[in-house]
C-alpha cells in the first residue's frame, strides 16, 4: 500500500493529538502522572531547576488551561453576538502571553520553546515563579500570592486586594495546590520509580 504525503500528515496529526490530549482526571495529580509519566519527568526537572513545587505548577496549569495544550481565552463579542478579538495573547498549557514568553526565551536561552509543549510550559512556570520570589519576595510555596502575581503580572501585584475576581481565582489555586500536594504524597514512591517510556 502506497502512503501519500496526505496520509503522512494525518498519521502525524493523529500521533500529536493522542500525545497532547487532556488527561482524564485533571483534578488528581497521581492520575495525571500515571497517564502522562513523561510529564512527571519534565515537571520534576523544573522543580529541581527553579525550586517551584510540583503541586503549585500543576495548580497553575489547572486554573489557566485545565491541561489543554491549545487553550486560548474566549473571543469577546460585539453586541453580545458577533465574535470579536480575544482579550489577550494567552495560549497553551501555561496561558503565557507573547511578550512574557519572549522574555522567558531570551532570559533562559530556550529559543525553540513553544507554549504547546508541556516541558517548556512547566519550565516557564518555574522561571516565572522564581522571578516573582526575587521581585516581590513571595515564597514559591505561597500558592495564593504566587498565582496573583502570575495572573496580574509583577507590576500590578500590589493592587490585588481590591480585585475580588483575582482573589477568588487565587483561593481556588491555593485549594487545588493543597489537594495536589496531599495526592502526590500518596504516589511519590511509585512516581520516583524509573519506568521505560514506549513511544
Amino acid at each position: 500500500m502506497k502512503i501519500t504525503k496526505i496520509n503522512y500528515f494525518f498519521i502525524i496529526l493523529f500521533l500529536i493529538s493522542g500525545c497532547s490530549s487532556v488527561p482524564k482526571n485533571t483534578s488528581d495529580g497521581c492520575s495525571i502522572f500515571n497517564e502522562r509519566y513523561l510529564w512527571y519527568k519534565h515537571i520534576k526537572k523544573s522543580e529541581k531547576k527553579w525550586g517551584t513545587p510540583i503541586y503549585l505548577q500543576l495548580a497553575i496549569i489547572k486554573m489557566e488551561s485545565d491541561f489543554d495544550w491549545l487553550a486560548k481565552p474566549p473571543r469577546q463579542k460585539l453586541f453580545k453576538v458577533i465574535p470579536y478579538k480575544r482579550p489577550s495573547s494567552s495560549f497553551g498549557y501555561s496561558q503565557a502571553v507573547k511578550g512574557t514568553w519572549k522574555q522567558y526565551k531570551e532570559e533562559t536561552g530556550n529559543k525553540f520553546a513553544t507554549r504547546t509543549r508541556f516541558k517548556d510550559s512547566v519550565d516557564f512556570i518555574g522561571w516565572y515563579t522564581n522571578k516573582t520570589e526575587k521581585i516581590l519576595k513571595v515564597s514559591k510555596k505561597d500558592a495564593f500570592k504566587q498565582y496573583i502575581a502570575y495572573h496580574e503580572g509583577w507590576g500590578n501585584f500590589k493592587n490585588y486586594k481590591s480585585n475580588k475576581k483575582v482573589i477568588n481565582l487565587a483561593n481556588k489555586v491555593q485549594k487545588q495546590s493543597n489537594t495536589y500536594k496531599k495526592q502526590l504524597q500518596n504516589c511519590k514512591n511509585t512516581l520516583s520509580t524509573s519506568r521505560y517510556i514506549v513511544f
